[in-house]
């Protein structure tokens, strides 16, 4: 079931963007009274699953989930009409449309998705607001990933700052590591500071091991919550409980408990717990799948959390704001790609179904999808023959030569374009089914 609630995501999202990027050229086109023969979300190769006819265009949903397109009459596509482009120009096409026109029709798709991504993070920011955890509030410290603690990181330990920059947010520190390549930590450990260097491989490295969580807050094991039934609740496990050690193992904090009851599946364990500042020895069964039967109390519960409410107004600039730096942020991400390891941690649909949650929230998804949206634009307007960006391209060298490129050349330059898309497509999807395969 969690499979499919991924899938759903995936799709709705997807379908929304495609929709909407494709009615940004749509819309331009009938602005300039350019006929648009078809309006489809995903791809009729062969057949279609359903359609319908309204003026000149036809309306339809294609059985390939690929994407969908506009067929804009009288322009060098992906449909490769020859037949049409043989014929003399038609005032109703695109080849007889000024320059500024043919561009503005080609970028209104990378247009809408921007916008989409800005509203949606402005409807976030109004309904939801924002909340994190401050990283100065890890009162416990941190707990690291293996190969944090190969350059010298402990558990306990807290990231001040990297490069002089502070650290507001432990889920920024990745961050600033591989895409602003921090070159030193001022790391607190116990009551002293010292600077820790960063190795020049350890981007590299972090990227080798598939890192997606470098830094978590270390906390307590404390009840929250008790499941009826369980080995917890047999045992008297009680809300508020602080479970501090399993048989003779110390496990003062949540991950070294969780670590540690994996390997007691189906026994029973000797659990030290602080109720009320008492210590109490209580026997625990754990089950097969290496549970008690509780619900722990969650890190921003424990350490708090910051809150900024906004008002319809006030997210507006706050939806700017996030939009631009997300698209900052994955434009400096793009230099990670052309390294050996990079180019491993490409993905296609598995990888992007994957970043949805296995339980529908709809703020996740909404953020989901603006975080789509802008890597839709950012993809679409590359200069690649068969994107717009491609077509852009050539549209601004018109501008400047006052000469089109012949049709044949735009004929093979669309058809270099295909090859590489579905080149990169096989070999993202190619790493997702070696993920899946081998690891």
């Amino acid at each position: 079931m969690d499979f499919f609630i991924k899938v759903l995501q995936l799709i709705l999202s997807l379908s929304i963007l495609v929709i909407l990027h494709e009615f940004g050229h749509f819309f331009f086109a009938r602005l300039f009274k350019t006929r648009v023969e078809k309006f489809y979300l995903f791809f009729d190769a062969g057949f279609s699953l359903f359609k319908f006819k309204k003026g000149d265009t036809e309306y339809g949903l294609g059985w390939l989930p690929l994407g969908g397109y506009v067929k804009i009459s009288g322009m060098i596509d992906e449909s490769m009409d020859k037949e049409q482009l043989a014929q003399e120009p038609k005032p109703y096409e695109f080849r007889s449309k000024p320059a500024w026109q043919r561009l503005l029709i080609m970028v209104g798709g990378v247009v809408v998705n921007f916008i989409t991504a800005i509203v949606i993070f402005w409807m976030i920011l109004f309904r939801w607001g924002d909340a994190y955890i401050p990283a100065e509030n890890a009162r416990y410290g941190l707990y690291f990933h293996p190969v944090a603690h190969e350059i010298g990181l402990q558990d306990g330990d807290k990231i001040l700052a990297i490069d002089g920059n502070p650290v507001e947010e432990i889920s920024s520190i990745v961050k600033m590591i591989l895409v602003e390549e921090g070159h030193a930590m001022q790391v607190q450990r116990g009551d002293s500071l010292f600077v820790l260097n960063i190795p020049a491989d350890f981007n590299q490295r972090i990227l080798a091991e598939e890192v997606r969580v470098l830094a978590s807050y270390q906390i307590p094991t404390i009840v929250d919550s008790v499941q009826a039934g369980s080995g917890a609740a047999r045992a008297g496990l009680q809300r508020g409980d602080s479970i501090v050690a399993l048989d003779t193992a110390a496990v003062p904090y949540f991950h070294q408990f969780s670590d540690y009851l994996s390997e007691l599946a189906g026994k029973t364990t000797q659990a030290t717990v602080y109720r009320n500042g008492e210590a109490l020895t209580l026997p625990v069964e754990v089950n097969e799948d290496g549970l008690m039967g509780f619900f722990v109390k969650d890190p921003a519960s424990i350490l708090g959390v910051q809150e900024v409410q906004y008002g319809f107004w006030e997210a507006f600039p706050a939806g700017i704001s996030k939009g631009v730096n997300v698209l900052s942020d994955y434009v400096k991400q793009l230099k990670l790609v052309f390294s050996p390891e990079g180019a491993k941690q490409l993905g296609g649909f598995g990888t992007i179904g994957s970043l949805f949650p296995s339980a529908w929230d709809w703020q996740i998804f909404w953020h989901m999808t603006a975080f789509l949206s802008i890597i839709l634009a950012f993809m679409n307007i590359l200069p690649i023959p068969a994107l717009d960006g491609g077509h852009v391209m050539f549209l601004l060298y018109e501008i400047v030569a006052r000469r089109k490129p012949s049709d044949k050349f735009m004929e093979y330059a669309q058809m270099t374009g295909m090859i590489l898309l579905f080149g990169l497509l096989i070999f993202a999807n190619g790493n997702d089914l070696y993920r899946w395969l081998f690891k």
